[in-house]
């Protein structure tokens, strides 16, 4: 042993020493080594280190050691972890450690009793592992503050993943609130790897000077890529799952990992995955178990239980499991499809391994080029350590409106300058401007939330102020989660988010849960309750919503076109895939088959002669109404490029441009009076400075922004002043709440976490200056067509969706639709679908020329009989005769198309027009628009 081996330990009083002794810590950790010693110096640190590696011991020691040397009389230190469910083994080791010292180690969270909480504020704990949340209802109370008062030492567990949200910027105010109680205290973070350790630091110290103490994880890390090969045993396997020989070979390669090693986590990156996988792996009767954030508490912790005990084989999980969630040791990592970015598949692998400082081992089993490309340049970053920054929330008002009525609750009346530079000393809002603070800190007076005395510059509690702050914890948003249950036996279980009930749950509809099939029996939106009854037949659908998919960085998308550039010449000149793949190999961590299948892609792509998508170079296809550009920019920046486009061909067109994005490509739904010339020009002649003005003002009347603007204007306590009675439109929302902070918040929001403007206007500058070539062609591409439609969940069983299109007829056939007779505008009737005739005539005049219209557009019905007209009229009147123009020609079969979800006349004519073998095909097809508007709703007026 080399004496830098121990050295860190000597750090440390001998009562600590002894301790170590006792626990059987005989060598430090690498974290350990590195950290010690600033921490017992006193250094605010940040400790940067994969799960699993002693971070919590590494920031405890010396805290427990400073805590031996001088007790103190309140709480002398505290432990915040994001994780809401404490992790259980970490609490057990904490007190053990307090228990051989003799110091009290106690936790605090929203589950502790009231008796608790009453001892802790008569005799403080020495350490008080607790909430961000918690922390802000302490900050409150008389006698807790008194207690905290003591504090010289916090601790800030996981704190990248609170560096990049709202939670995280709430606390660093509260932070600089325990500040002003403690004065000066020691700051510890403990972080995954980050792409900006010093942009961490400075949010954990609030800017003060701060040590970074990292592992290079990178080189501990061994990542394989690998898409199964298609064997006799998976044609085999496909017909006991139900699904494609490919899809079984997923399963089966996974199965063999699990079988080769002790225990693995299976990470996928969305719940559906989850339950899509974990279906085929009950199937196979394989010890498998499923654990993500939709099921309940009690099956969450079944199923680490058994995992830690060895029941278990796996655990198949999402994002549930990448913080620091005690389930024992794990010896290798599946994360099943790309992990969409470097930090978070270092996060996952780091889960295994690291008791003894070895190697992390994990394999990604991708499913097509596209997604083996992405995993190919994320592994190799990761090897490398090339990680995404912390994107840390700049500025966000809804934090500020949140903290002032705690500001005046727990200290009475405050001087607005004092609140203010309490609240700038945060470095999320270093920049946060006086008269910004102020303009919030007048709506806040507006909504009775707090007084705001402008002659005295006093901030005064109001009777609403208690309430607010006790009712606004926490920052993570009021979104209405519904719980499943069995209409059989009650029990519940799991639960559905607010976003999936609205957009795509109806009674009929199949899902899974658990691992297991479940068909809606009834939505109770009183309650926020699904009811569900199991099925058998396991040919349901998996449903289409995916959540927020996790996006694509920018650098990770440019290496992916970096490779199509490499190999791409070399396919052109000749060279085979095969030998394209052993040159790849020596810089990528793949197998001969995998690099062969994703470079499959591309050969064929050079067949067509076209010109190959890269990093420098944007190809442009179209093929009828359908525009593409293959854009290796990632998600935030296509989707930035793709909203202006939309925006712009939108306008010029006066018509509505449909938009999905992916990391590679910007797909347009075009009305047919838009050339690829007219994309062409506005890329090459919008000018980048603009691309931000374009944005926001198509924003405006959105749906997307109208729900962030009611969440982000429930932190301000504005709902309830504008709601009133009942619930509240959109576009009333949107009028009511435009030039406030609320509005002003919501826009910088969406900007900051679905939009890269700085990225998009460079793009348009490269284009502009042509050191970023842009080519057109006629016709799709392999690679074009490589990209969402390919990549649709491939678990999803083959002819699954007997039973969706049979709930789609019935819930259309039981809609209601508004017919008006656009000939003598007199004939009005609401009905229902089902009961419109086969060519429905207006009884008054006997005209066939009947729109059909959704049962809330009153407004159109009243354009349509106004006799002056302004432009938005207008347009209403126009969509009014081209439905009735459908009708008159298509009859009922025009009515039922308009009927659906997003589907207007332009949709319903491309669903009515297309040849079809039978019914069920014309339903199909209005799922799809009804799906692809359900994706895209965020961008059509």
């Amino acid at each position: 042993m080399i004496d830098g081996d121990v050295a860190a330990f000597t750090h440390l009083g001998e009562t600590v020493r002894d301790a170590l002794s006792e626990r059987g810590f005989s060598t430090p950790t690498a974290p350990q080594r590195l950290a010690i010693p600033p921490l017992s110096a006193g250094d605010d640190t940040l400790v940067i280190a994969p799960t699993g590696s002693g971070k919590t011991e590494t920031a405890m020691l010396p805290v427990f050691d400073d805590l031996v040397a001088d007790p103190p009389d309140g709480f002398g230190a505290l432990y915040v972890t994001p994780l809401r469910a404490l992790n259980r083994d970490m609490r057990d080791r904490l007190e053990w450690w307090g228990e051989y010292l003799g110091l009290e180690v106690d936790v605090r969270h929203g589950d502790t009793t009231q008796y608790q909480r009453g001892k802790q504020a008569e005799n403080p704990p020495d350490v008080l592992v607790t909430t961000p949340e918690t922390l802000q209802a302490m900050l409150t109370g008389e006698r807790l503050r008194e207690a905290l008062e003591d504090v010289s030492h916090v601790v800030i567990d996981e704190v990248h993943e609170l560096a990049a949200s709202k939670r995280g910027a709430q606390l660093s105010i509260g932070l600089e609130r325990l500040e002003d109680l403690a004065g000066s205290m020691q700051r510890i973070g403990l972080s995954a790897t980050v792409g900006d350790p010093r942009e961490v630091g400075q949010f954990l110290t609030g800017g003060r000077p701060c040590t970074i103490q990292e592992i290079d994880v990178g080189s501990n890390v061994d990542v394989s890529v690998r898409e199964p090969e298609v064997t006799d045993e998976d044609e085999r396997l496909s017909g006991k799952l139900m699904t494609s020989a490919e899809t079984a070979s997923h399963v089966r390669l996974i199965r063999d990992i699990v079988a080769d090693h002790e225990s693995t986590l299976i990470f996928v990156n969305t719940r559906q995955t989850a339950e899509a996988l974990g279906s085929r792996f009950t199937e196979l009767e394989l010890p498998i178990g499923v654990h993500h954030g939709s099921l309940s508490k009690e099956a969450r912790i079944d199923v680490e239980d058994r995992f830690k005990r060895g029941e278990l084989d796996a655990l198949l999980c999402t994002s549930s499991m990448e913080l620091g969630i005690d389930v024992g040791r794990v010896d290798h990592v599946v994360q099943y499809q790309s992990p969409r970015q470097v930090a978070r598949l270092l996060q996952r692998v780091g889960r295994a391994g690291h008791r003894r400082d070895e190697v992390s081992s994990g394999t990604v089993v991708t499913t097509r080029p596209d997604d083996t490309f992405e995993a190919l340049a994320i592994a190799r970053r990761a090897r490398e350590g090339e990680v995404e920054p912390a994107s840390i929330h700049e500025g966000s008002l809804d934090v500020v409106a949140n903290q002032i009525p705690g500001f005046v609750q727990s200290r009475g009346s405050t001087f607005v300058e004092d609140a203010y530079e309490t609240i700038r000393g945060a470095y999320p809002f270093r920049d946060l401007g006086e008269e910004t603070f102020r303009d919030v800190l007048s709506e806040l007076h507006r909504n009775r939330i707090v007084w705001f005395d402008e002659s005295e510059d006093r901030i005064e509690t109001t009777g609403g102020t208690w309430q607010y702050v006790y009712a606004n914890l926490s920052m993570i948003p009021d979104e209405a989660t519904y719980e499943v249950h069995d209409i059989a036996s009650g029990k519940q279980i799991g639960t559905l988010d607010e976003r999936f009930v609205v957009n795509f749950a109806a009674p009929g509809e199949i899902f899974v849960q658990r691992g297991e099939m479940w068909r809606i029996a009834e939505i109770d939106d009183d309650e926020d309750e699904v009811k569900v009854s199991p099925i058998e037949d396991p040919a349901g659908e998996i449903p289409s919503w995916i959540g927020q998919e996790i996006p694509v960085p920018y650098d990770v998308a440019q290496e992916v076109g970096e490779l199509r550039g490499v190999a791409g010449p070399q396919l052109e000149a000749g060279a085979d895939a095969s030998g394209v793949a052993r040159e790849l190999a020596g810089r990528y961590p793949a197998d001969h088959h995998t690099l062969s299948e994703a470079l499959s892609q591309l050969e064929d792509h050079v067949e067509t002669e076209t010109a190959m998508p890269t990093r420098d170079r944007i190809v442009i296809e179209r093929q009828g109404r359908t525009v593409v550009l293959n854009a290796p920019f990632g998600h935030t920046t296509n989707e930035t490029l793709g909203r202006m486009l939309s925006s712009l061909l939108g306008q010029q067109s006066g018509s509505s441009v449909g938009l999905e994005t992916d990391p590679y490509r910007i797909e347009l739904e075009c009305p047919g009076s838009v050339a690829t010339s007219d994309v062409l020009d506005v890329l090459e002649e919008t000018d980048p400075d603009h691309v931000e003005s374009i944005l926001e003002l198509g924003l405006k009347r959105s749906d997307a922004l109208a729900f962030r603007l009611s969440q982000v204007s429930a932190k301000f306590g504005a709902l309830k002043r504008w709601q009133g009675s009942g619930r509240l439109s959109n576009d009333r929302l949107l009028s009511a709440l435009e030039d406030t902070p609320m509005y002003e918040e919501s826009i910088r929001e969406v900007f900051h976490e679905d939009l890269d403007v700085d990225r998009a206007s460079r793009v348009l500058e490269a284009i502009q200056s042509g050191s970023l070539e842009v080519v057109t062609t006629r016709g799709r591409t392999p690679v074009g067509l490589g990209g969402r439609s390919s990549g649709k969940e491939l678990l999803a069983p083959e002819n699954a969706d007997a039973s969706v299109i049979k709930t789609v007829r019935e819930r259309i056939q039981n809609d209601r639709i508004i017919l008006l007779c656009t000939h003598c505008t007199e004939w009005k009737v609401k009905t229902k679908v089902g009961r419109v005739r086969e060519q429905p005539e207006c009884p008054e005049c006997g005209s066939t020329r009947i729109a059909a219209l959704n049962p809330w557009a009153e407004e159109v019905v009243d354009a349509v009989r106004a006799q002056e007209k302004d432009d938005e009229q207008k347009s209403m009147t126009e969509r009014a005769y081209r439905s009735a123009s459908l009708v008159q020609s298509h009859g009922k079969q025009a009515v039922i198309a308009m009927a659906a979800r997003g589907v207007g006349p332009h949709n319903a004519a491309q669903i009515i027009n297309k040849l079809r073998e039978n019914e069920d095909e014309f339903y199909r097809d209005i799922l799809s628009k009804e799906r692809q508007y359900a994706r895209t709703q965020a961008f059509w007026d």
